[in-house]
């Protein structure tokens, strides 16, 4: 094969010209900026979809940082020294026993079980 030959030179300049299409191609279809034959950026024209797309999304963005707030005072409630369960369980065992209404059996949970 000749390297100086013409079919060589003209099937490298075609090799690029594909290349540079199929790269604007991907661009384009995921929104990014075009490049021109000389290097220079084309921007996609913004249409009322991506407008719309943004809008939600910084909706959906609020939304998630109020949820992240919400679930940061949770854990802050959870996870404070004074909420434990054994304080609930003693709470609920110091309360009077009314036989009307309670018909559950009395826990004694101070006796060591036995085998």
């Amino acid at each position: 094969m000749d390297w100086g030959s013409p079919e060589f030179v003209i099937a490298i300049i075609a090799i690029s010209t594909i290349g540079w299409i199929i790269n604007n191609w991907i661009r384009a279809k995921h929104g990014y900026e075009l490049e021109d034959e000389w290097g220079g950026k084309t921007s996609p024209k913004d249409t009322g979809e991506t407008t719309r797309l943004k809008a939600e999304n910084a909706q959906l963005h609020d939304k998630v940082d109020s949820m992240q707030d919400r679930m940061v005072n949770l854990e802050r409630i959870v996870t404070d020294k004074g909420y434990t369960l054994s304080d609930e369980i003693e709470a609920l065992r110091d309360r009077p026993q009314n036989t009307t209404s309670d018909s559950g059996t009395p826990l004694n949970l101070n006796q060591k079980e036995t085998r």
